[in-house]
């Protein structure tokens, strides 16, 4: 809710105060309208942001609505671009995020200013975390813009080195509005160790994440990284990255954190069921109902269109909980990502059958 404290010249801790009593998210201010310190650490502890009720004049005559950026922040000049940023939509958005960020790390999905949130707020603009930021202490004033090249169109703070990742997604799969990256401990240490869950196990994972994908190592921050995702997001929503974290993506903010916690979890759960002899498995034909109403929510996976993958991918050995990733993206998959397309297998199945017949025929 926006209240409206434009008729005050200066703002104390009691106008603050009976603001979050009405249920404030935001302040409208006078242009040069005076906050008192307590009144700004209110704002502060009550999570309502401020701005001015003047709009934004040009570049390099006043900071406007936005107040004076830090290095690498922008306050945007074009009036479109001004207007989105600062739209009723985009105010939503920020307070989601804003809340998506503090469940992540009241989690401990992340640490320090790690992990990164996104929203695809139009067909060329984002809006996003920015850098060194503890995503408990965000506030909406901190987002950023950028377009989907990673240039930072609007926000006080620059934006998150990351988001580049988040842009390739937006850019390879149209359905994804959102995503979210972080560290969950449980699903990182798969991430660290090169091993993904097997499948089949719990149905709620089955529906809402199912086969998860592994994408090999770049430096964080790199268009090398951000790029090793591209295969697989078009039909995963969820990805473990090696050596970092996970990154999940769907319609809303709030979505792709739910998909993270899921993920999180079923890796919890197996570690946890591994320590009473391990788990059972659904069989295929259950699974394949799962897989059924995963469809019909319109969410992605491998197994739809790929009737030579198994739908359950099991471990090798009893009581075991991790199993070598074995992707499902035909001719995709890059390399070192433990998978062969189609093409390749076919000749490497021919290779090997043609070094047998030889070697049958020299014992002849």
């Amino acid at each position: 809710m926006t209240i409206n404290l434009s008729d005050l010249k200066v703002i104390t801790l009691s106008d603050i105060e009976a603001a979050a009593q009405k249920g404030a998210t935001e302040i409208v201010t006078a242009e040069g309208a005076i906050l008192t310190p307590s009144a700004k650490e209110a704002l502060q502890t009550k999570r309502i942001s401020s701005r001015s009720g003047a709009a934004a004049k040009a570049a390099g005559s006043s900071t406007g609505a936005y107040g004076a950026p830090a290095a690498g922040g922008v306050v945007p000049t074009d009036p479109r671009i001004a207007a989105l940023f600062d739209s009723e939509e985009a105010r939503a958005v920020k307070e989601e995020i804003c809340a998506v960020g503090k469940k992540l790390w009241m989690r401990s999905y992340v640490d320090g200013n790690g992990g990164n949130i996104s929203y695809r707020i139009g067909p060329n603009e984002v809006i996003c975390t920015p850098t060194l930021c503890s995503k408990y202490d965000l506030t909406p004033d901190q987002l950023c813009m950028v377009d989907l090249d990673g240039k930072q169109l609007a926000g006080l703070r620059p934006r998150t080195s990351e988001i580049l990742l988040h842009l390739e997604i937006y850019k390879a799969v149209p359905e994804a509005k959102a995503a979210v990256h972080c560290h969950p401990p449980h699903a990182t240490a798969y991430a660290i160790s090169g091993k993904v869950p097997p499948t089949c196990v719990i149905p709620e994972y089955e529906v809402f994440i199912g086969k998860v994908a592994f994408s090999p190592y770049e430096t964080p921050g790199s268009i090398e990284f951000a790029k090793t995702v591209v295969p697989y997001v078009k039909t995963h929503n969820s990805v473990l990255l090696a050596n970092h974290g996970i990154i999940c993506w769907g319609d809303t903010v709030t979505h792709a954190e739910w998909y993270a916690e899921v993920l999180d979890t079923y890796c919890w759960t197996l570690m946890n069921a591994q320590m009473i002899g391990g788990p059972t498995f659904i069989t295929n034909e259950k699974s394949a109902e799962l897989l059924a109403i995963k469809k019909k929510l319109g969410l992605p996976d491998p197994r739809f269109e790929m009737q030579e993958c198994q739908l359950c991918d099991l471990p090798d050995g009893p009581n075991q909980i991790a199993i070598t990733p074995r992707q499902c993206v035909p001719d995709a998959a890059p390399s070192g990502a433990g998978s062969l397309s189609k093409d390749e297998l076919e000749k490497l199945v021919q290779a090997v059958t043609d070094q047998v017949m030889a070697a049958l025929a020299k014992k002849k």
